[in-house]
């Protein structure tokens, strides 16, 4: 379970972007910022000394650079996060072209991925091939005669659909997702999860919500739909397009929220294959389940109970006309990247423009590096971490971790509200723990993905089908908890809850993120605060309800469980305060995995960057003591501006909350408050009793 925050929006399954950092540099130029050299300490100049730090702590760590700092045109947001994204797609560039100049074996690892790349950027077979790539498949969506050819067309389109769940929005444009990972009552083995699906929007709200904003984004989506068919040739697009967002609205009416979703007590429900059709009438399932290639699997979790029973009713109550119409219009969409530049340009003017508003798209080789390193994405590692990851950084880091580790044994030993016997589950949990660093202990075997530097298209569909495949050989095998769901080059960080496992990225623990240079302070307050963010996601709201095997398991007594929830109302109450935009809060429910997280860990860095002193007083650096460069550190990491419907995106449909109210959970913690001498009276001030201590 892992889930992306900056680089895209993310929830339990997925923890929080590595966001941190020790200076960010104010430029308007992205690719200037990533080749420019980075300094470590505290970014003085982008700091408004006149605000009271009681008042807006964010605004007084950040409010010169958001003031000053444009979005680049090709961002929908921009941040420290971006900065080092940049420069990772930079290094990786060059790693690619390297690649694909290479002479030798076409079958190597490396050599796959430049000829991906290449396949990318060859603009000139892509616009002689036109739609020919889409050819069958649209001849066999035209030939579907009735439902039961529908379900075995479903099942044969069932991907593991890893952007669905990395982006925790639990939504694919398929009709279902399929997810692989340990069994939520046997963590020892893989098992099937069938998510909800159907919607080209980023979720039900989208649909369903009388906000005029979303009117305006649902209409636009319509005019989207005409277009594209219009573009591939298909005639009375506007009817169609009309009838195709009817469909998905009825879709959006039986979906879970989002808030739902990351509730995995409300996940577990494992399903006998054979009671589908009983349990969700409507689609053929035995043909479903065999096209899908699940017909020996005696068990498939519902993830979404109710919108698996939906979606299913709206198969068998639908016209095949109107599914065919859906089938078409998502067959185009889903590969519009891959297509002539027409298609390209619709396909970013809404999905870029509309919902995430952003003015200019971003220059073709940065969008095969993003392509490159989602499909061979290990292949890519190899050759970053051989160049970019020095051995002693990891080395440094793992030392950080284990010394945050023992901070936060040593705050769950010293909670007085908690029974011995759940202090010993939980610590229980801690020894357990794998902690993953830089890059995974064993690659992806790509031997069977055939890559050709001429055909894009194909590319990416073999991609598609070789996961799942790969995926769905592991049902009922044993799990490798030392299993990555990241590349070493991408800029984030995971928990994984399942398999009670984190992942650190060798590319988020590169300066500014982590520089070994800079005082202890910084780095406890930057990278520090997010090992430990991701040491708590193992005991947050959702990754309290696993034990040490990852079993989803109630280990906790009746009046601890009482206690650790009522403290999560209590956060989730103050989340609900801050309103990001006129018309729409921030959801404490919704975004409190990550709330929770970003407390105890903070906290947990705190403690261990206070052992790492042994009793001496911490020098004064910059002007600021020990405990004003962490917390400023800590605020600084989560620097990030965003564009008004990007915002929006992220506050419907993401399990975390906006960057600055992130870095306002400095307002939970005691030392912060003499720190910067915050008193009552002031916006972000809270009385003792009113901070919330988790862990």
């Amino acid at each position: 379970m892992s889930i992306p925050v900056r680089l895209t929006p993310r929830g339990w399954v997925v923890a929080v972007a590595l966001t941190l950092g020790l200076v960010l540099l104010s430029t308007v130029d992205p690719v200037a910022a990533a080749s420019a050299p980075q300094l470590s300490g505290l970014d003085l100049a982008g700091m408004d000394r006149g605000v009271l730090p009681g008042n807006d702590f964010f605004a007084y760590t950040n409010g010169k650079w958001l003031k000053t700092t444009p979005i680049p045109p090709d961002r929908s947001s921009w941040g420290l996060t971006d900065t080092i994204s940049e420069q990772t797609h930079l290094q990786v560039k060059a790693l690619l072209e390297e690649a694909a100049a290479a002479k030798g074996s076409t079958e190597t690892p490396q050599r796959k991925a430049g000829d991906l790349y290449a396949s990318y950027m060859d603009e000139g077979t892509i616009e002689k091939r036109g739609l020919a790539p889409l050819s069958g498949t649209l001849k066999a969506i035209a030939a579907l005669q009735d439902k039961t050819a529908l379900s075995r067309l479903l099942g044969e389109q069932l991907r593991v659909d890893v952007d669905a769940l990395n982006n925790t929005n639990f939504q694919t444009d398929h009709l279902f997702g399929l997810w692989v990972a340990p069994s939520f009552g046997d963590p020892e083995h893989y098992a099937a999860y069938l998510l909800q699906g159907g919607l080209g929007l980023p979720d039900r709200e989208y649909y369903l919500s009388i906000s005029s904003e979303m009117g305006k984004v649902r209409e636009q989506y319509q005019a989207h739909i005409a277009r594209l068919l219009r573009l591939a040739a298909i005639p009375d697009g506007e009817a169609k397009a009309e009838r195709i967002l009817a469909l998905e609205t009825r879709m959006a009416q039986v979906h879970a929220t989002r808030a739902e979703s990351l509730d995995v007590t409300r996940a577990n429900n494992p399903w006998p294959r054979a009671e589908f059709p009983r349990r969700a009438p409507g689609l053929d399932w035995v043909v479903f389940f065999e096209a899908a290639g699940l017909a020996d699997q005696e068990i498939v979790f519902a993830w979404h109970p109710a919108a698996t029973t939906g979606l299913s009713a709206l198969v068998g109550s639908e016209p095949l006309s109107t599914w065919k119409e859906w089938l078409t219009f998502h067959a185009i969409d889903r590969r519009s990247g891959a297509l002539p530049r027409a298609f390209v340009e619709e396909g970013f003017a809404f999905y870029g423009k509309v919902l995430s508003g952003t003015p200019q798209q971003s220059v073709r080789w940065k969008r095969g590096v993003t392509v490159t390193n989602s499909v061979l994405g290990d292949a890519v590692g190899q050759l970053y971490v051989q160049r970019h990851f020095p051995p002693e950084s990891k080395v440094e880091v793992q030392a950080m971790v284990k010394a945050i580790v023992e901070a936060f044994r040593t705050r769950i030993d010293g909670l007085e509200w908690m029974a011995p016997a759940t202090k010993a589950q939980a610590k229980a949990k801690l020894d357990t723990l794998y902690i993953g660093v830089g890059y995974p202990e064993h690659w992806t075997d790509y031997g069977p993905l055939k890559v050709d530097r001429r055909d894009l298209f194909g590319n990416l569909e073999r991609s598609s089908l070789f996961e799942t495949r790969r995926w769905v050989a592991r049902l009922g095998k044993a799990v490798d908890r030392t299993e990555w769901c990241m590349t070493p080059q991408t800029v984030n960080a995971v928990n994984l809850p399942l398999q009670n496992a984190l992942n650190f990225p060798a590319a988020g623990l590169q300066p500014p993120f982590f520089d070994a240079r800079s005082p202890a302070a910084i780095n406890f307050g930057d990278v520090g605060a997010t090992i430990g963010h991701e040491i708590s996601h193992s005991f947050d709201d959702q990754g309290a309800m696993f034990d040490a095997r990852g079993k989803l398991h109630n280990w906790w007594t009746t009046e601890d469980l009482a206690h650790f929830q009522a403290a999560g109302a209590a956060l989730a109450a103050q989340y609900d305060r801050y309103r990001p935009l006129a018309d729409l809060s921030v959801n404490g429910k919704q975004t409190l995995s990550e709330n929770i997280a970003d407390v105890a860990g903070l906290s947990a860095a705190h403690d261990a960057w206070l052992a790492s002193l042994s009793g001496a007083r911490p020098p004064e650096t910059q002007g600021f003591s020990g405990e004003q460069q962490f917390f400023v550190s800590y605020a600084q990491s989560w620097r990030t501006k965003y564009r008004d419907p990007a915002l929006r995106q992220l506050v419907v449909a993401d399990g975390h909350a906006p960057d600055e109210y992130r870095a306002d959970t400095v307002r939970n913690l005691d030392p912060w408050y003499p720190a910067f001498d915050v008193k009552a009276g002031q916006a972000l001030f809270l009385a003792p009793q009113e901070r919330v201590r988790i862990w």
